[in-house]
């Protein structure tokens, strides 16, 4: 399918993604690409667990790119994509070419097209002024094509690509015995037409004669000169426009700027570009890509017409559990079956939101609503996400609609879904080969009440034995996840899936006690057991939220 030139969108999950978020993103990546003329891709927010890695490897599917930042950056701005020039162009043909381009700044590049330094006009212009020294020239090791060019000059004798390298400037304008006087070896002549001043230079060992005039030069004269290795070049111009000329033939490295220049990289942000661009002087600024090299120019100008990156999201509603820069990014549209949270957008967006089981049960119905077809394997990563998010069918979040999703999503999948959910959940409870760090962030939410933030992980496995052996590596760890997360409590859910319950640790002033109040629950072996309590979102969050309440308002009086 051909997409017109328009911005991509980003789908994307929530931060510590679960199957669901991942599983709903790609499927309604896929659902828009079938339906709109602007691509869509799936993005992740956070690392993988066990049971998602498990899911689309056994539907191989493509895991999503992980993003951790959507603020704009250089790359969502259209900037100039100007080539760079040769550290060996001359003055004049740099000043040229700033005119015809209608800019201040050329960006000097080498073969590989690596940044080596920044010609500006001033440069320029300060060149003009302070060019008093006439051996400059040579120490610039002016290449004498630049010469030709910037004379509009004809080389007679010699190599064009050789350079001036040693001795001075030297206009021969006086009496021929003053003229004989001054005219050293190795020096660069401006002579007219008088041959006994072309002669004497000759004599004298100059390396270079610059002919004015457009003047005929004897056959003799050329020929001594090309024995002694003498450049001859003619010009038409006169010996005052050739004299006032010759020090823009220099080369640009003589005075551009080589070191501590001002850069920025392609997936550097606006944000701190922007800052930048405040404390230096400059107009324009180069922009170099992911391998170090050159690729256009960027000014203030350009922030202006700057594009944020704009996203679908799906699985959460919540700020905290946003990507990081969600506030600087264009949130298109948000697909989501959880409680409307704290998330604001400055213009209206679609916004679907169904009291489900589980987000891709929502994405199944806009598939049927389209009429797209849905493949075998979007089937496959759909049902795997209600079965996740339900716990095959044992939370009390789980509806009739993810029931009959899951069910006609496993026919055209063609899995079995008892085998195909013990396959999951045993992938997912492979606590062996994982940090403490990872299993405690694999499902881990953050909520806010009032000035209280406070967050709320699930970890599920297939027995109490193996729920308890990580409560005894999570437990010491919880008090690090708060000063970590900057929160006043953390709360984790361990869930016995077939025995449909749950264990409740946690750690923070007033936790215990909000527990307490929500469950009616006193605290066992460093924990409270909760029968029958399986969903975080329907039975755990709604009964600590009023009890947090309750907990703080008693608190504060």
């Amino acid at each position: 399918m051909d997409f017109e030139q328009e911005k991509t969108i980003w789908v994307i999950g929530h931060k510590n993604p679960d199957t669901d978020s991942i599983c709903a993103a790609i499927a309604y990546a896929d659902l828009q690409n079938h339906i709109s003329n602007i691509k869509h891709e799936p993005k992740r927010a956070g690392n993988l667990n066990e049971e998602t890695k498990y899911v689309l490897d056994k539907f191989k599917a493509k895991v999503p790119a992980y993003v951790d930042d959507v603020r704009t950056q250089v790359k969502d701005i259209a900037f100039r994509r100007t080539v760079g020039v040769s550290s060996n162009i001359s003055l004049k043909k740099a000043w040229e070419l700033m005119s015809t381009s209608k800019v201040v700044t050329l960006p000097v590049t080498n073969e590989a097209n690596e940044l080596v330094g920044l010609i500006v006009n001033g440069d320029i212009a300060k060149s003009y002024m302070d060019v008093l020294d006439t051996g400059i020239l040579a120490e610039a090791r002016t290449p004498y094509h630049n010469m030709i060019e910037t004379l509009n000059g004809t080389v007679l004798v010699g190599n064009e690509h050789g350079r001036f390298t040693k001795g001075k400037v030297i206009v021969a304008a006086n009496s021929l015995p003053m003229t004989e006087e001054n005219i050293e070896q190795d020096d660069l002549v401006i002579i007219g037409d008088r041959e006994s001043m072309q002669r004497c230079a000759l004599k004298k060992n100059a390396s270079c004669m610059i002919i004015c005039g457009g003047t005929q030069v004897a056959s003799d004269i050329i020929a001594e000169a090309d024995d002694k290795e003498c450049v001859i070049i003619s010009t038409p111009y006169d010996a005052f426009t050739v004299s006032r000329l010759i020090t823009q033939s220099m080369p640009i490295k003589q005075f551009m700027k080589k070191k501590n220049l001002t850069k920025f990289e392609i997936e550097d942000f606006v944000d701190d570009v922007r800052e930048v661009m405040s404390k230096v002087r400059h107009r324009d600024f180069p922009i170099l890509d992911a391998d170090g090299t050159y690729i256009g120019m960027i000014s203030r100008r350009n922030l202006l017409n700057m594009q944020k990156k704009r996203l679908v999201l799906v699985d959460h509603n919540e700020k905290q559990q946003a990507v990081h820069g969600i506030s600087n990014a264009d949130i298109i549209a948000i697909i989501d079956h959880h409680k409307i949270g704290s998330l604001e957008t400055p213009v209206p967006v679609m916004f679907r939101n169904q009291p489900v089981g589980c987000t891709s049960t929502i994405i199944y119905q806009m598939y049927q609503e389209k009429g797209v077809e849905i493949t075998k394997q979007i089937a496959g990563l759909l049902c795997s996400a209600i079965i996740s998010d339900t716990l095959l069918f044992r939370s009390p979040t789980c509806t009739e609609l993810d029931k009959i999703a899951a069910t006609e999503l496993a026919n055209i999948a063609e899995i079995n879904m008892e085998q195909h959910a013990d396959a999951m959940f045993r992938a997912g409870s492979n606590f062996g080969a994982k940090t403490t760090e990872e299993i405690c962030y694999q499902d881990f939410k953050t909520f806010t009440i009032g000035k209280v933030q406070f967050g709320v992980g699930q970890i599920n496995a297939m027995s109490k034995d193996e729920l308890d052996e990580v409560k005894e590596r999570i437990l010491p760890y919880l008090s690090s996840v708060m000063t970590e997360r900057k929160l006043q409590m953390v709360f984790m859910m361990l869930t016995d899936i077939y025995n449909e319950s749950s264990e409740i640790i946690c750690v923070g002033e007033h936790a215990d006690e909000a527990i307490e109040r929500a469950f009616r629950k006193q605290k066992v072996n460093q924990g409270f057991r909760l029968r029958g309590v399986v969903s975080r979102k329907k039975q755990l969050i709604p009964e600590l939220l009023e009890a947090l309440l309750y907990v703080l308002h008693n608190d504060e009086n």
